[in-house]
């Protein structure tokens, strides 16, 4: 489970929009209000680079100066080098930014991300939106709570405006970092920042068809509930585990799993060993919870896979990933009546959207079932966008994983790109 917080929105006062009555899937008036999203890739050839080199991703070169870090493993001195972007404009008044990214960090290394924005009375502090490794002997893998100002604040992975202090561009800032002497290469494969702005609604219209009625991807099923009670030093299993349990049914679509030699700590009795180590390697020690969401696609980047964090503005936008074979991650929020066929509420879960039924409904791996047998759900489209996309919601948090040689088909025309 991720627990959702109240999106801030500068446009309150803004007529609420009401949902659709039209059967699901019919063509219906778009909304009143529609989020603003952009998704801006890194390009590393740009910026100032201090040590860090250019080419394949953004690599270490040398050192640009070493820094003391102490934290419950204690404290070390690292050697970094850092990158830090170009100034980018967002194009709108922006609520929240989310950094994401993949990377290569072997043992011995890890990196930090940060970002700054500017707002009408200029540039904020740097923020940091996660200190990232694989493994865990170096650093405790850990967003930075306590990170919040007259200008934003810092929800887990999230970088959140002030009221009145819309982010109007930004920075993004990577810092490698490495023992001190070591010939170890830290890499950043892909980074990029989504940045919007969340309208105040709290109900969403259902959106036209977007090719992809009809189509169900073959996406493994697992359950995140028979994990109940596993593992507690990362969360306990059940419906803490929703996030990597959802990621591992993508990658497993992608066969992309996890080696018996990689998962021989699993007890042997759990039946799906793979999601108990995509819950240990997504684990972030500060929010304690696997929930982390660029967590959660940085850890994809372990297989070799693009993967990041964005917001899809409807169905209608999802149904062209699906079209295009790829499957996603989304999170939502809802009572136990706003979602009929779940049978339960909750205040934050993540579930892979695998296709749509002939009639435009969603199909969902819910790992928020019994069983994966019963994993596979159909929830009606209308009910199903409202509950996603509402700003009381996640306002269409999306992961979107796969493979760098598959690509992504165009975004919606007219609207600025949101992957």
């Amino acid at each position: 489970m991720r627990t959702l917080p109240v999106f801030l929105s500068l446009l309150s006062g803004l007529l609420m929009a009401t949902t659709s009555a039209a059967p699901a899937g019919a063509a219906a008036k778009p909304a009143d209000v529609t989020p603003d999203v952009v998704f801006q890739r890194a390009d590393f050839a740009t910026g100032t680079p201090e040590g860090t080199t250019a080419g394949d991703g953004l690599a270490f070169g040398s050192a640009a100066g070493t820094v003391s870090y102490t934290d419950a493993l204690g404290t070390r001195t690292w050697e970094y080098a850092r990158w830090t972007g170009p100034e980018r404009a967002v194009g709108f008044p922006a609520t929240e930014l989310i950094a994401s990214w993949t990377a290569d960090v072997p043992p011995g290394s890890w990196m930090q991300v940060e970002t700054r924005a500017r707002n009408a009375e200029g540039l904020t502090k740097w923020y940091s939106l996660g200190r990232w490794a694989y493994a865990e002997g170096d650093i405790r893998r850990t967003s930075v709570p306590g990170q919040g100002d007259g200008d934003a604040s810092v929800a887990v992975d999230t970088l959140v405006a002030a009221a009145g202090k819309a982010m109007t561009a930004y920075q993004l800032r990577l810092t490698l970092y490495r023992a001190p002497g070591s010939s170890v290469t830290p890499r950043v494969r892909t980074s990029g920042v989504m940045a919007s702005n969340v309208p105040e609604r709290t109900t969403v219209p259902v959106s036209p068809g977007g090719g992809a009625w009809g189509t169900e991807l073959n996406v493994p099923p697992r359950s995140q509930n028979v994990h109940q009670g596993h593992y507690p030093e990362w969360d306990g299993g059940g419906e803490a585990w929703c996030s990597p349990t959802s990621t591992t049914m993508i990658l497993g679509y992608w066969d992309k799993w996890p080696s018996a030699q990689d998962t021989s700590w699993v007890d042997p009795s759990d039946p799906d060993p793979e999601v108990d180590y995509a819950a240990r390697y997504t684990y972030d020690h500060a929010y304690e919870g696997a929930g982390n969401w660029p967590f959660n696609t940085a850890y994809a980047g372990r297989y070799g896979m693009d993967g990041f964090v964005t917001r899809l503005r409807s169905l209608t936008e999802l149904e062209l990933l699906i079209k295009a074979g790829i499957p996603v991650v989304t999170s939502q929020s809802f009572k136990k009546n706003e979602l009929p066929g779940a049978g339960y509420g909750t205040n934050g879960h993540l579930m892979a959207i695998v296709g749509f039924t002939a009639d435009g409904d969603v199909i969902a791996n819910d790992p928020a079932s019994s069983s994966n047998s019963t994993v596979r759900r159909v929830y009606p489209r209308a009910n199903f966008e409202n509950v996603w996309l509402r700003s009381s919601s996640s306002g269409g948090v999306t992961y979107v994983i796969h493979p760098p040689g598959h690509a992504l088909p165009a975004t919606t025309p007219g609207l600025p790109g949101n992957w």
